[in-house]
Order: C-alpha cells, then structure tokens, then sequence
C-alpha cells in the first residue's frame, strides 16, 4: 500500500546520452522494505504529470560507480561536476552527472547504505503486491526520449527547484504505481524526426465511402488540412488536455483530445457512463414530434443578388421550423479562391435575410463560408434554447486537398435530443470527372470532423440526421445537348434519368450509397443562359444536367416537397429547394429523470462488485510493404467479457505526446462497451508527407507499442511491426542527384549513407561519371517533362486534383523504374509534382534562407543572387521549375492558369518556413514568398 512507501531523498542530475545532457530526477524509494532509485525523466514537468524512466531495484545486482577524475576530459566548466555510472537489473548502463555539493555527497551516501541494508538484511520483508496507476509502462522497446528539435536541455540549475519542493516525487512515483517486473531491455529511440516534432497537417488517406448506417461506431475521421489564410498558432505538443487547438486543423491523427481530458477523472469517467447509459434509453423517455425543414441550394455563378429571394425561400403556406440555405461560387475571385475575405458574403446574407418567411420571427444559429461554399441556418426564435452543441467545419477538397474551390461546408447541431448534419459541397466539374466527384464526396465524408468540448471528434455519419445538398456537379451520360433538350421538352425525364450519373454512382455503391432522394419532378437545373430561362447557347453548348441536389439519411425524414425556382434568373444554375417533415426526440423530463437514477442506482451497485475487463482477438500485427501514401488496414475485437460496462481509450506512453507514431492511428480510439459487446477496431498504416522522411532515411521504422487502457481496468499491449518500401518522394534533392538508378534497386544501407551524408562532395580529378551526381533528380526531369511536352494546353491545369489510383501508379512507377512515360491523366501527373515538392525533407529554398527570401522579395536582383546561393540541387531545381512555369502561362488561354494563381501555388511549396516558425506564418509573410515567385514567373526566359 502507498503508506508503507516511504521517499527518503531526491536528487536533480543530467544524464549524458551520445553527447546530449538530459534533465533527470534521481530518487530513493523505499517500499515495504525494498529500495528502489527511481529515475524520472524531464523534472521540471514534474508537477504537471511526472513520467517515469526507470526504477531500479537496489540489490545484489546494482551497482553505483563514480568515475575517476583523470579519466574525464579536461572541463574548465564553473560547475564542478561528479560523474557516476550506474548499473542494475532491468535498467540500461546510466551515466549521470550530478553537481559536486554536499547534497550529492549526502545522496551518494544513502543510496550506498540503501545498497548495503539490501545486500545484508536482518529480515527480509515479503515482496509488495506492485501498485496499480494510470502510466502504462510498455515492454521493451517502447520508452522514448524527446529532445525537441534537439534544442539543448534546460539546466536543471535555472529551473525553478520550488517546482520539485512542492511535490513529494516519491508520494507521486507511488501514484503511478511502477511495476516491479516491468522491462529487460529499454531501447531508447533518441531521434525523433526534426520536421516533425512539430506536428504538420496530416493528410488523410483516401477512405472508403460511408459504413452502412447500423455500425455501432462509424468511423470518426481525420481533419482537413488547414486553410491557407487562417493565421492561427500552432500549438506545438498538443496534449490530450490542450483545448486550444481546435481550429488549428493541424492535429496529427493519433489524437483524441476530448474524450482523454474528460475521462481523466472518475467523476469525469461516471459522468460519460451515464451520459452513455441515458443515451442507449432513450426510448423510455422521448416522445417524437414533427417539425418543419426548408432545405435550399443555389450555384449563383459569382453574380451579385439582383433581385428578392422570396420566390424560392417564401414558396410554401407555413414558415418552416428550420432554414438551411447553401449557396456555390458565392465568389470566383482569385482572391476567394485563395480563402481571402469575400465582399459577396454579405451581400448574400443580407438577401437572405431579407427573404426568409416574414410570418416567424428568425434567428441565425451559424453560418461558415469556404471561398465560394456558404451555409446559413436559421430556426425560429422560439426553438433557439432547444438548439444546443452548433459546430461547423469545412473541407478543401481542390488540388493538394487544400484548395477550397471545391468541398464542403457543414453545420452540426443538436434540437431537442436528435442530432443533425447539414453539409453544402460543391463537388468536381466536368462531364467524364464522375469519379472524381466521387473522390470528392468520400473525402469530405473522410475528413469533415466536429470538435466539441466534452466529445469525441464527431464525424458525418455520427448523426441521426444528416441532409446533404449542394452543387454536385453529376451530369447525364451520353447525350448530346440537343437529343437531351428534345427529351425535356417532351417532360420525358424519367428517360433521362436513367442516365444521370448520381443515380447511377448510389447504384453501383460508389458514393452517396445509402442517401435517399425524393423524385425529380422538375427539368435541369443547369446550365441556363444567364438573365433567361434559355439553354446554354454559349459555344460550349453545355448538355442540361441535374447538377444542384438535395439528399438525406435517417429515420423519421419525410420529404414532402422537391423543386426547382425557373423564375430566379441571376445564375447559370437555378436554384432548388426541399420541404422535409422530421420527426424529433423531444425528452420527457420526469421520466427522464427515473431513468437516470434507476441508471445511477445499478451502477453504484456494480462498480462496487465488479471491474472491468475486456478480451482481445489479437495483439500482434504486421503491416508488409508499406509505401508512401497507400494505406494498409488490419483489424481486430474487442468484447467487453467483464460484468460491468466499460471505457476504453489508447493512451500515450510515458513522455510521448501521442499515443501512436505519425503512420499510425487506431479506429476508433476510444470508447464503450456494454457486457459482452463486441466492437471492431482498424489499425490504419498511412504514410504521409509527415513520417516519409524519418521512414526513408532508416530513422523510424515500422514498429510501435499502443497501450489500451481501461478505466478502472488494466493496459493491453498491442505491437504493431512491419517493414517499409523506401521512395523517392520524401528524399533530399542532394540524395535525389547521386541515385542513378530507381530507389528500390538502392540497398537499403547505401541510402541511409547518402540521406545522412548529403555532402556535395568535390570530384577529384579522375572522378569517374559515375560519381558526378545529375544536375536535377531524374524524378523532377520525368514529371516536368511530361507536363511540359503533354500538359500546356490542358484546361484547369494544376486546379483541378489527381486521382488517388492514378497518382499510386505514378509514385510506383518512378520509386520501380525509369520510365518513359507515366501512367494516369495529366492532373495526376501534376498533383504527384506537387505532391513530391511538398514531401521534400528541405525545400527547394532552403530553411535557413527562408528568412532572407522574403526579405528580399521586393527586390528582383538580390532574388536572384539568393538564388545563385542556394545549393547546386536545389538551384537548378529552382531555375527548372522556373523555366517550366513560364512557359505554361505562356498558354493561360487554354490552361486558364494567372502568373498570380502559379506562384500562391508553388510558394506554398517551394518557400515554406522552417518547422519552428510553421504556425507563425503571417499572410503577410506568405505574399512576400508569392512576390518572390512571381518576380521570377514575370522575368524573360534569360534566367
């Protein structure tokens, strides 16, 4: 027991590891009789959570030796220093280095008569039971030291020694109950990598479409990658307690604030069980009621409103309960499309408002805007205090998954205790791009996720309602312009819908699998003359398509009406609307209230009988062959077989932030379970921009430890181990110059040198060809190239993404051979260009210039001299790429590309801020970095 724990003393060293000093805090234990040195990592977090290292048991087996004084280097050091290593079971050899005072000599003495006591007792006491604490110790091969960005190690001497006064660390050591018989072999993986201490957006994987509506916890997903305007700081080391980083969209996968911060304390843990409970009653205690939903999209093609909006907000008798108006191309800028403010927003607003049924008093509950996406929602006055939880969120699903021409817009709210999803997206363009559509729909399913305090992230699906609406952007199959019109004309469009390609992508399962839609009694809505009610006449001559939709899923939805508004004429598009009966959980509050003591009363009895357990279907796994960005899935059970319902969550091991390396993520990571329930989790292997470089250059490999802890319960240890296919995206262009041949057929050993040498060596005289590196990466010459001699003229190049099939064939194709040609369209080939710019470990302008860059930007002669001063690689890499834009803007009037559109595109790649100032990037920064492209995209072709 805890009181039988006795701290004798403590002590403040470094430890030296490969050169690094290291903080550490020694301490003396005695428990029940035994002692113990506990070494605690990083003290001066000691009050906030102390992390355990390691404790040693002092016995027949330790050792403590201090080291001679003529065997140290000379150190003129102003602190005199001892040095003692240190030796015992279970631990690794510790070199320490504690400063040379009377309290050192004091702790020295203790621990020496602690040893002696051990060695020869008068009688030995029964070993203590080993104490049960919340900080999982993970076998071997799982405890990490972080030095941040290996910046050197405070001194122990300026921090604050009141911290560790105030806290007794061995009453705290005790708390977290270290297990005697805990690990053999502790490796330490010192190297964390550099970029990515500091936690860069993660991109998602590709994901699939929608899990059928009865799982019992569909998949909760990824965030989007920031916009690129919102100057928000980054936090650093978000913690699983940090709140402040919601709309830093930046967090990495493996986290899931909410649920870890609220569940830390029991009461915190009961509160969440009987939320949970009351949720799985719900029947006993709601009463369904019906209300009114007016549903709205519009592609309004840039203009400015011209006139009411009455005709398509105010068309039916009764003011709805509920407004969710969405509107596409609000603004097609390229000041929007590049998330500056839109003027147009307001406008809109005001026109809406102005509109919005006059019988009923209306209150705004949210409105988010995504360059040209915007979503207002509106409830009358008087159900405002039932609308509870409102969150929004957006998702770029453009080029890079950061451009926010195309996407979606969401708003999310509870009304009473039924929870709803509004989602306006504006979906790829283009006839033959359906499958790109699809793309865009599975993303946004993938990567639309609410934060709320006090809940676990909330995807699309986790509601019990969810209307999608918006401009699709599905057309109609094999038709000509005029046999479609004809159709039409006819009111044949039953026959025409046969062929509309919505229709037939929910069929065939590939998106919006189990939405439904009511009948489409109304002619298409696109694309009108504008101004007229006339067919495209334009020599585009587009054909008619129902591109503007209203879809939903849930129970209790009734759609009672669905049409199109022919009298509004401001827009290509007209706009659409739908009228929904939904019937709503209204709680009753007396009933309400016996089931939550009846709740209360059960659980008080079983916490007290029982704890809680789980079984696992298997706690090994092997990913094979993993590559940079193709994910890899393997699943496994967990069943609650305990007697009492319990929580689950993975939780980070001793001082890491996360509970998982970057690849890595479990789903879900937390979570309940009823006795004898059984739950799939997925452990998704995805290699992004972020792990590729570590991964490459053999500093991380595929091997981790999660630790599963139950509340009140025990930890399981997952391993998860695999092996790695290096790539060429994710490479130094120094490394990239000297590889003559594809990367695979590199051995392994030889690209860990290059990648760690990266010296530009000189050639001696008789250096054979075969050591002068290229003058570019053979990578960059064969993506450029083939833009260069096949893409010029394409339409939307560079605006439009790549598929994610094709972009795989194309990272293969150049990581496996020298190729020709590549595989796949030229948006793919485009989108891998940028794709491999932005995996680059150190941009084509180096960090340390990034600084000087845009201090120079205003000026097109120092530009150039910082230009000459880069490195040989990235130089002509520079120039390359340079000379390559140019000459596509030279074809602007069919790849509708602006120099303006070029370089905010390619600055954000070429020029980005080292890793410690990433989240302090100001838009002011950005333009100078714009002007530094664009100075060398409007220079003549004499660079």
């Amino acid at each position: 027991g805890m009181e039988s724990t006795l701290g004798i003393c403590k002590e403040e060293c470094q430890e030296l590891r490969s050169g690094q000093k290291e903080p550490r805090l020694l301490s003396l234990i005695e428990r029940n009789g035994v002692f113990i040195l506990g070494v605690l990592a990083n003290p001066e977090a000691v009050v906030s959570r102390p992390v355990a290292q390691l404790s040693i048991p002092i016995n027949d087996k330790f050792e403590i030796v201090k080291e001679a004084e003529e065997a140290l280097l000379i150190d003129f050091s102003v602190d005199p220093c001892v040095r003692v290593q240190i030796k015992g079971e279970k631990a690794p050899e510790l070199l320490l280095e504690l400063q040379d005072d009377d309290r050192t000599q004091l702790f020295l003495t203790q621990v020496k008569s602690a040893q002696h006591q051990a060695i020869n007792p008068l009688n030995k006491p029964a070993k203590p039971a080993p104490l049960r604490g919340p900080g999982p110790i993970p076998p071997h091969g799982a405890i990490k030291t972080t030095n941040t960005m290996g910046a050197p190690q405070p001194s122990l001497n300026n921090s604050t020694s009141a911290n560790h006064s105030k806290t007794d660390p061995v009453q705290m050591l005790a708390d977290f109950g270290f297990e005697e018989n805990f690990n053999n072999a502790l490796k330490v993986e010192e190297k964390k990598n550099q970029q990515n201490r500091f936690v860069a957006s993660r991109e998602p994987p590709p994901v699939p479409s929608l899990p059928p509506r009865k799982a019992s916890f569909p998949p909760s997903t990824p965030l989007p990658p920031a916009p690129i305007l919102k100057d928000k700081p980054v936090s650093l080391q978000a913690k699983g307690d940090s709140r402040s980083g919601y709309d830093n969209v930046n967090k990495p996968w493996s986290e899931s604030p909410s649920t870890q911060t609220m569940l830390s304390s029991p009461s915190g843990q009961r509160e969440y069980f009987i939320k949970h409970r009351l949720g799985k009653k719900e029947k006993e205690y709601v009463d369904i009621k019906h209300f009114s939903f007016f549903v709205g999209t519009w592609n309004v093609n840039g203009q400015s409103p011209d006139s009411s909006l009455h005709p398509w907000l105010c068309c039916d008798a009764q003011p709805p309960d509920i407004y969710a108006i969405g509107f596409q191309e609000l603004d097609l800028s390229t000041e929007a499309f590049f998330y500056m403010d839109s003027s147009k927003e307001q406008l809109w607003i005001e026109a809406v408002e102005r509109s919005l049924a006059s019988k009923a008093p209306y209150k705004r509950i949210r409105t988010i805007r995504l360059v040209g996406m915007m979503l207002l929602v509106y409830a009358k006055k008087s159900h405002k205090k039932h609308i509870r939880e409102v969150a929004a969120e957006h998702v770029g699903t453009g080029i890079m998954g950061k451009m926010g021409n195309k996407g979606g817009v969401a708003v999310r709210f509870v009304f009473y205790n039924t929870s709803f999803c509004f989602v306006n997206s504006h979906l790829a363009a283009h006839v033959e791009d359906f499958e790109r559509r699809n793309q865009d729909y599975r993303d946004i399913c993938a990567r639309m996720t609410f934060h709320l305090l006090d809940h676990p992230p909330l995807s699309i699906v986790k509601h019990d309602v969810v209307i999608w609406l918006g401009d699709l952007n599905y057309r109609l199959f094999q038709y000509e312009a005029a046999e479609a019109k004809q159709l039409i004309a006819q009111n044949a469009l039953k026959r025409l819908q046969e062929n509309d390609q919505l229709n037939i992508q929910r069929q065939t399962k590939r998106a919006f699998t189990d939405f439904m839609e009511g009948e489409i009694t109304f002619a298409p809505t696109y694309k009108f003359d504008p101004k007229t009610d006339q067919w495209d006449s334009s020599g585009k001559c587009r054909v008619p398509a129902w591109c503007d939709r209203i879809l939903w899923r849930g129970s209790s939805v009734e759609q009672l009406k669905y049409r199109s508004h022919m009298e509004m004429k401001t827009s290509d598009h007209k706009p659409v609307s739908a009228l929904f009966k939904i019937g709503v959980k209204v709680p009753d509050e007396q009933r309400r209230k016996k089931v939550f003591e009846e709740i209360v009363r059960v659980m008080d009895r079983m916490e007290n009988d029982f704890l809680p357990s789980v079984s696992l279907s298997n706690i090994n796994f092997m990913f094979l062959d993993v590559k940079f960005r193709q994910l890899q899935k393997e699943r496994f059970l967990i069943k609650n077989d305990g007697q009492v319902p319990c929580h689950f969550a993975f939780i980070p091991k001793l001082n890491d932030a996360q509970y998982c390396k970057s690849w890595l993520r479990a789903e879900p990571s937390d979570g309940f379970l009823e006795p004898n329930e059984t739950l799939e989790i997925y452990l998704e292997v995805y290699v992004s921009k972020d792990s590729v470089a570590l991964l490459n250059s053999g500093e991380d490999n595929i091997y981790d430890i999660l630790v599963l802890h139950l509340d009140r319960g025990k930890d399981y240890f997952i391993t998860v181990n695999g092996n790695y296919l290096p790539s060429c995206f994710g490479i130094s262009l120094e490394t990239l110059c000297r590889m003559k041949k594809p990367i695979r057929e590199i051995p392994i050993e030889k690209l860990c040198d290059l990648e760690r040498t990266k010296m530009n060596f000189l050639l001696a005289d008789g250096a054979s060809s075969e050591d002068i590196p290229l003058k570019i990466p053979k990578e960059v010459w064969i993506l450029v190239n083939h833009l260069f001699t096949k893409s010029c003229d394409q339409e939307d190049l560079f605006q439009t993404p790549g598929l994610q099939e094709e972009l795989q064939s194309i990272i293969d194709c150049l990581d496996t051979s020298i190729p020709d040609s590549l595989p796949g369209c030229n948006h793919s080939v485009a989108e891998a260009l940028l794709i491999f710019l932005e995996a680059l470990p150190e941009p084509v302008v180096c960090y340390e210039l990034y600084q000087r860059c845009l201090d120079c930007s205003h000026d097109s002669h120092l530009c150039k001299q910082l230009i000459s001063q880069l490195p040989r690689a990235h130089r002509n890499v520079f120039r390359y790429l340079m000379a390559f834009l140019r000459e596509l803007l030279k074809h602007s009037h069919n790849n509708n590309l602006t120099a303006n559109l070029v370089a905010t595109l390619f600055a954000s790649l070429l020029i980005r801020p080292p890793p410690n100032l990433a989240g302090r990037q100001t838009s002011h920064d950005r333009q100078k970095a714009i002007n530094f492209v664009l100075g060398f995209l409007m220079a003549g072709d004499e660079e």
